[in-house]
């Protein structure tokens, strides 16, 4: 569904959840700005469904920071034929009615975007996997049954409230002397993650990616892996698929989006003593990076992903939708480009 209109003043924007994570990393955002108007509900009343609801109504954006049943509660009570909502949960991600809120991932995404009045903002995992699987599937570089496997390690913010509040209680645990820390682990290991639905429909994959998220010793920062065995991807007839021809195709595809970069292909500039990949060089900033690390001979590559699991993926960009979908500049408030 879209609207052709466009403000005529000062656009006003509430955070239905402005008290979470994510809603109190758009609020700081958002509340040093000066070309819109940020409407706050009285903290007595976040659970206030009818103030909530006037609330919801009376703005030209609502930006839902909700767990997925209350944000498609909150849908239910907009009756505003004007107000535009950007949901950040997980409810309306695959929903065929709403614009996906990944702006670079498609020719005429950030179009899609600013027309739309109903936008869901992406994961920060499927931001990462999507960001190198889609260009690569799409330019038939990566064949679409390809059985891919992601290896990712987010800050402990990365796994929403439930997780940072077990994560939390573990290393509180640990500092009293009832446990040891925990630096790093795997979670998830019932499968079925929410993100995956998201990783599959947009990948253009013909079956879904095996995901296998990891939490690690710090707040924020992230990095999503896929290996590839390029040997797999040639059929009789058909040469095996190089690094160059991975980077090439990647480099390409993002060389006019401002808040994607791509490394040089095996960009040892990037790695710290020459070794290691910092998963906390982009925390703060608007942008993804991608790197491709590979052997030719071997015929294998290495995808990766380098994100703010709360910035680009999360509150910037919802801060990045929002200016869309409102006419304002896309950058407002997002100073930080990539440097590739």
């Amino acid at each position: 569904m879209s609207i052709s209109s466009k403000p005529t003043s000062k656009p006003t924007v509430f955070i239905d959840g402005e008290a979470g994570t994510t809603g109190l990393q758009i609020y700081n955002r958002l509340s040093q700005r000066d070309d819109l108007e940020l409407v706050s509900i009285d903290p007595d009343k976040r659970k206030d469904a009818d103030e909530r609801a006037r609330l919801l109504n009376s703005v030209d954006l609502a930006i839902l920071c909700l767990p997925d049943d209350a944000a498609r509660e909150a849908v239910s009570w907009v009756t505003h034929p004007t107000v535009r909502i950007l949901d950040a949960s997980t409810a309306h991600r695959t929903a065929e009615d709403w614009a996906y809120g990944f702006a670079e991932l498609v020719e005429g995404g950030k179009e899609a975007i600013a027309q739309s009045t109903r936008v869901s903002n992406p994961g920060c995992y499927p931001t990462g996997f999507l960001a190198c699987i889609r260009p690569l599937v799409s330019a038939g570089l990566i064949p679409s049954h390809a059985p891919l496997t992601i290896n990712a390690v987010s800050g402990y913010t990365g796994g929403g409230r439930k997780l940072i509040e077990a994560y939390e209680a573990t290393h509180s645990a640990a500092n009293n002397g009832k446990g040891s820390q925990l630096p790093y682990a795997p979670y998830g290991l019932a499968f079925g993650h929410k993100h995956v639905k998201e990783m599959h429909k947009y990948s253009q994959l013909d079956h879904a990616p095996l995901f296998v998220p990891s939490v690690g010793d710090f707040a924020q920062g992230m990095l999503v892996q896929i290996p590839l065995p390029l040997w797999s991807f040639a059929s009789a007839g058909t040469e095996t698929v190089t690094g160059e021809a991975l980077h090439a195709a990647l480099h390409s595809y993002y060389a006019d989006k401002p808040f994607v970069g791509v490394a040089p292909l095996n960009d040892k500039a990037s790695l710290r003593n020459g070794n290691f990949l910092d998963i906390q060089t982009v925390n703060g900033t608007n942008q993804v990076q991608i790197f491709v690390f590979a052997n030719d001979e071997a015929q294998e590559a290495l995808l990766v992903a380098r994100l703010d699991n709360l910035g680009k993926g999360a509150s910037g960009a919802a801060v990045q939708n929002m200016n869309l979908m409102l006419g304002l500049s896309e950058h407002a408030g997002l100073t930080e480009t990539a440097v590739y």
